[in-house]
C-alpha cells in the first residue's frame, strides 16, 4: 500500500462545491460535487467532503491518501489563508481562517486562493493557457471571478486580493451588487446577472409568450441556448445585451493588462459563441484601432468543473 499520493483539490462556489483527488500529472482520480449550502457554517461542508473522502479510501483500499490540500474559494487569500467578505457566501465565511479549519479535519499542508485563481492555474498548467505567459481566466458561475496570469505567474497584488474583475464598475448607477456598489460587471455577466436581465425583460415585455414560461431565479441556461439556436428573438436580444456588457468590461481589462487571451470557464460560458461572439464585437468596438482584433476569446479546454479542482491541487507544489 502506498500512502499520501494524491492532492485534494476543492473548488468552492456560491452554489456548488466540486472536489477531487489529483495525481502528480494533473489527472483526477476521483471527484464529486455537493451543494455548498453557504448559509450553514463551513464545518458542515467539510464534514460532507471528508465523509466522501473516507468512502473513497475504502473503495481504493487505501488509507491516508491525501498528501496535501488546495482550495479555491471566493475571496480566499493565498498569503494569509483567510476568507474575507466573500460576496456570494454566508456570514460564517467572513473573516474565516480556512486553512486552520481544514486542518482540524486533515492535518496536512493546506493552501487556499481565490476560486478564479485556482481555475487560472488549472488552465495555465493543463488547459487553454498552457502555452501563454499572459492571460486572464474568467469564471462565470454564481458571480464573475477572474485569475490573472502575468509572466507565467498568478497576479496576487501586495495584499493577495488582486484580480477582482467581477467588481469592475461598467455601469455607474447600475444594478446594486452584493459588494455594496452599483454597476459591477458580475451583475450583468454571471448566473445572477442573467437572472436579473431575464427579470427586467419579463417586466419590459409582459406579453412575450416565451418569457412567461421562464422562472426568474436560476434560469435554465440550456433552455435559453436552445431558444437562441431556434431563433427566439427575445433570447437573442438577452444574449446580445449580456455579451455587450461583457465586452465593455473586457475592453477595460485589456487596456491595462493586454493579455494574449481571455479564457472562459464555468456556468454561463457554456453558452459559448452565443454570448462570446457579441462580447468580442463589443470588446473591439470599445478599444483603440491599433488594439483591435489582437486578443483571443477562448473556452476552457478542461472538462466542466475540473479547472478549479486541478488548479487548487497545484497550490502546494508552488510552495515547494
Amino acid at each position: 500500500m502506498i500512502d499520501n499520493i494524491y492532492s485534494l483539490g476543492i473548488d468552492i462556489g456560491g452554489t456548488n462545491t466540486v472536489f477531487g483527488l489529483v495525481d502528480v500529472n494533473g489527472h483526477i482520480i476521483k471527484k464529486d460535487s455537493i451543494l455548498t449550502n453557504s448559509s450553514l457554517h463551513p464545518n458542515f461542508l467539510f464534514e460532507n467532503i471528508f465523509s466522501t473522502i473516507g468512502n473513497w479510501e475504502r473503495e481504493l483500499d487505501m488509507s491516508d491518501i491525501i498528501r496535501d490540500i488546495g482550495v479555491g474559494v471566493p475571496n480566499g487569500n493565498y498569503f494569509t489563508g483567510m476568507v474575507v467578505s466573500p460576496p456570494n457566501l454566508g456570514k460564517d465565511w467572513d473573516e474565516l481562517n480556512l486553512c486552520s479549519l481544514i486542518k482540524t479535519f486533515k492535518n496536512v499542508p493546506v493552501s487556499i486562493t481565490n476560486d478564479a485563481n485556482a481555475a487560472a492555474l488549472g488552465e495555465k498548467y493543463y488547459g487553454a493557457a498552457k502555452s501563454m505567459t499572459d492571460a486572464v481566466v474568467i469564471t462565470l458561475g454564481t458571480g464573475l471571478g477572474s485569475g490573472i496570469i502575468v509572466n507565467n505567474r498568478i497576479l496576487y497584488g501586495h495584499d493577495g486580493f488582486a484580480g477582482e474583475l467581477g467588481h469592475l464598475v461598467i455601469e455607474p448607477e447600475g444594478r446594486k451588487c452584493g459588494c455594496g456598489r452599483r454597476g459591477c460587471l458580475e451583475m450583468y455577466v454571471s448566473a445572477k446577472g442573467l437572472d436579473y436581465t431575464v427579470k427586467e425583460y419579463k417586466q419590459r415585455y409582459p406579453e412575450n409568450n416565451f418569457l412567461k414560461n421562464i422562472k426568474v431565479k436560476k434560469v435554465d441556461g440550456k433552455l435559453l441556448d436552445k431558444a437562441f439556436d431556434d431563433g427566439e428573438k427575445i433570447i437573442i436580444d438577452i444574449y446580445k445585451y449580456t455579451g455587450y456588457m461583457l465586452g465593455r468590461g473586457l475592453a477595460q481589462i485589456a487596456k491595462i493588462l493586454s493579455p494574449e487571451a481571455f479564457v472562459f470557464y464555468g456556468g454561463l460560458s457554456n453558452a459559448k459563441h452565443r454570448i462570446l461572439d457579441f462580447a468580442k464585437d463589443s470588446m473591439n468596438a470599445n478599444r483603440s484601432n491599433y488594439q483591435k482584433h489582437k486578443i483571443k476569446l477562448l473556452l476552457s479546454e478542461l472538462s466542466d468543473g475540473e479547472a478549479g479542482i486541478i488548479g487548487a491541487s497545484y497550490l502546494n507544489r508552488l510552495k515547494d
